[in-house]
């Protein structure tokens, strides 16, 4: 791979962790992106999910540290629970879609109409979210939800897995902006670790389909996505601490409508 690809790889990679888990759909981005910048193999997107991944867990790892020194402490067991719950109900759903052979769409027609009526549905989740009690709470329901609405991002990309399980969060069980995405970030660490893990581990039985990887580009790409996805969280969740989402849902409706255009055009399809 020369010059342009390891570059292209970057941007990938820098595309990919900014927008993983932000509320605004990495999926749709990167097919998107993949477009113009060439498509990429499995074993390519798995691993700059990862670095993804990795930079939240990096992130967290006080709280995750903490669940293990707390495990005596009766609401940590509880939290905790709720958590495996979600991740359960993600993945048992999650195999099911699989088993079924569900696939991503090769259009981006599908992806702009997820980007408009998720940014619309932000816009009235936060509203309805403001007027419950304020509590960081999180409910047994909720952690069924969320693991619900982690299958149904996958299933439509440009929903976004981070807006989707954050809404869940905020409607169904805390109007605290804070503890909803923590709870949806801390659930993903897991959800991301395994469905990652599931794919390497079906790419590399099929031999062929690494034999034409470049490792270079696909180093420069799990390291940028690392890098910008640990800035990118770093900034969220100073951002919602006296924000709200709303910036998001806008960008989201502008950017689907810019698809639009551009799929009438031609220049994307």
């Amino acid at each position: 791979m020369d010059l342009t690809g390891l570059i292209q790889a970057l941007l990938l990679g820098i595309i990919e962790g900014i927008t993983e888990f932000l509320p605004i759909s990495s999926t749709g981005h990167l097919i998107i992106a993949e477009q113009w910048l060439g498509a990429r193999s499995d074993m390519f997107n798995i691993v700059i999910q990862a670095g993804a991944i990795l930079a939240v867990t990096v992130i967290y790892w006080q709280r995750l540290l903490g669940f293990l020194t707390n495990w005596r402490d009766p609401e940590t067991r509880l939290y905790v629970g709720k958590l495996i719950v979600a991740f359960l109900v993600t993945s048992v759903l999650g195999l099911i879609v699989k088993k079924l052979g569900f696939k991503l769409p090769e259009t981006v027609v599908p992806i702009a109409w997820a980007l408009v009526i998720g940014g619309f549905w932000m816009i009235l989740a936060e509203h309805y979210a403001a007027k419950r009690p304020e509590s960081r709470r999180i409910s047994w329901t909720v952690a069924v939800v969320v693991g619900i609405a982690q299958v149904v991002a996958g299933v439509f990309p440009g929903t976004s897995r981070s807006a989707a399980t954050i809404f869940a969060a905020m409607l169904l069980g805390t109007g605290n902006r804070a503890a909803a995405t923590e709870f949806a970030f801390l659930v993903g660490i897991p959800t991301m670790y395994a469905a990652s893990a599931f794919e390497i581990v079906a790419t590399l039985k099929d031999g062929a389909a690494t034999a034409g990887e470049n490792w270079l580009a696909l180093a420069i790409a799990f390291i940028a996505s690392a890098v910008t996805a640990f800035i990118s969280v770093k900034w969220l969740l100073g951002y919602i601490q006296t924000n709200r989402f709303t910036a998001f849902a806008i960008y989201r409706v502008l950017f689907g409508g810019l698809l639009f255009a551009l799929i009438l055009t031609g220049w994307v399809s």
